[in-house]
């Protein structure tokens, strides 16, 4: 059993003098794409934050100042490891001296469509062998409304302290957009809603946040917080899905579907602009809302918007892999034996991200049909495919598009030269509208 704690308003006076005089020390638990720039920006603000991860070659790559992923740079996480402000370790004991537990780790969905919520429950029971009087944990990872309190809750208790008495536990979600384009919303200037299952338990968790970001949203409650999140991707979702139908009847109608949303656009209130593509990527949207749907399903709540949403863009591969047999078939070839370039397979601009990317199922849907498959990505060099194909990424200048009989653009990278691939493709089917500024016949659109 711990230790007797100190009466709560003193523990809490406590926490709260030691965040205002920036003594608090931190534990990341997970050091993923949400984990790594947490710790990060922890550790540049407090100076004493250890990263927890299980991977072996995660924590070596730390401790060399290597990044493993796009939003860290090489530079920067050295800059934080060789100012001994921030460690990695595989061992939860670093839980133990810290005042505040973030928990970054994986919450993906199993093949029935249910939350996999065994990293939570692995990390949360390593985490409560540690516990002791005052200390602030706060679940990051997206979840179902009401995890942090009927999941997290239970097992940190179990040791006899309680939540807002004892130690403070509350749900903040993540708000990190990967890739260049987004890193003005950085962190620290991205807005952080925090609610916790009791209200002392939210002021800790407001008082600890206000360190490292420029704006907290205290809500009345964890379960609030975690349907923020869900709505934040479901709203992503449902319109995503919105112009994607759309963009099957602007094919149908002969209408560009693109020049449609940049028209609708220039109106300067009630409307904002959501693109059609490939497919959903990524970890948040295809996944995010299914936890909702999920959920609402145990209460009886029949989610038509979510399910519907989902239908649609989850058809969007099998979509462009139909378009581009037609578009092989006009011009007299079969899709079997025809030689497909894919140019992108991440699922967004600029980033080595391949999470539930659109391409890989595309990639999986044309082999079936028995397309021969290059790809080039300037970020990922090769893939391994479902049945366990390795696929070698083909650089452009070596003469792969001038060899296929059609070029798919997934992904608009910008270091893409579109010039030469207008010039040297012989068919293209653009998905992204990277060629919006090109006329030629030989470029269709999605």
């Amino acid at each position: 059993m711990p230790a007797a704690a100190p009466p709560s308003s003193e523990l809490l006076a406590q926490f709260r003098e030691k965040a205002r005089s920036g003594r608090l020390s931190v534990a990341v638990a997970g050091l993923g794409y949400v984990g790594l720039p947490m710790a990060l920006r922890c550790a540049r603000a407090l100076n004493r934050v250890v990263g927890i991860d299980l991977d072996p070659a995660r924590v070596a790559s730390i401790r060399k100042g290597i990044s493993y992923i796009d939003d860290v740079s090489d530079a920067q996480m050295r800059e934080q490891v060789e100012a001994a402000h921030f460690t990695a370790t595989t061992d939860y004991e670093a839980v133990r001296p810290s005042d505040v537990v973030l928990i970054c780790v994986p919450t993906p969905l199993r093949k029935t469509g249910e939350p996999d919520l065994s990293f939570i429950v692995r990390s949360v029971e390593a985490i409560e062998a540690h516990m002791s009087p005052g200390k602030l944990v706060v679940l990051e990872s997206t979840s179902y409304p009401g995890t942090t309190e009927e999941l997290v809750r239970p097992r940190l208790e179990r040791g006899g302290m309680r939540a807002g008495r004892d130690f403070y536990l509350a749900f903040s979600p993540e708000r990190i957009d990967p890739g260049p384009k987004h890193q003005d919303y950085g962190i620290r200037k991205v807005p952080k809603v925090v609610g916790g299952v009791t209200p002392n338990c939210t002021e800790a968790a407001a008082e600890f946040y206000r360190l490292i970001v420029d704006q907290v949203v205290a809500v009345s409650s964890s379960r609030v917080a975690e349907m923020v999140k869900l709505l934040e991707n479901t709203y992503r979702s449902v319109n995503i899905a919105m112009v994607n139908e759309l963009a099957l009847m602007c094919q149908q109608l002969g209408v560009d579907v693109w020049e449609v949303v940049d028209a609708a656009k220039t109106k300067p209130y009630g409307f904002e602009a959501f693109y059609p593509g490939p497919g959903l990527g990524g970890h948040c949207i295809p996944v995010d809302p299914f936890y909702l749907a999920w959920k609402a399903r145990l209460l009886g709540f029949e989610p038509r918007f979510i399910d519907l949403a989902g239908r649609i863009n989850s058809s969007m591969p099998h979509y462009i892999v139909n378009r581009l047999t037609d578009l092989l078939n006009d011009a007299g070839r079969p899709v079997r034996d025809s030689r497909v370039h894919i140019l992108g397979v991440t699922y967004k601009p600029d980033v080595s991200d391949l999470r539930e990317s659109p391409a890989l199922t595309i990639i999986d849907l044309l082999r079936r049909k028995g397309a021969r498959i290059t790809f080039s990505d300037p970020h990922v060099s090769a893939l391994t495919l479902p049945d366990g194909t390795r696929l070698d990424g083909a650089p452009l200048e070596q003469g792969a598009l001038a060899e296929c009989d059609c070029a798919l653009i997934v992904t608009d990278h910008s270091a893409f030269d579109w010039d030469y691939v207008v010039r040297e493709a012989p068919l293209i089917l653009d998905s992204r509208n990277a060629l919006k500024n090109y006329n030629e016949d030989h470029i269709h659109k999605l």
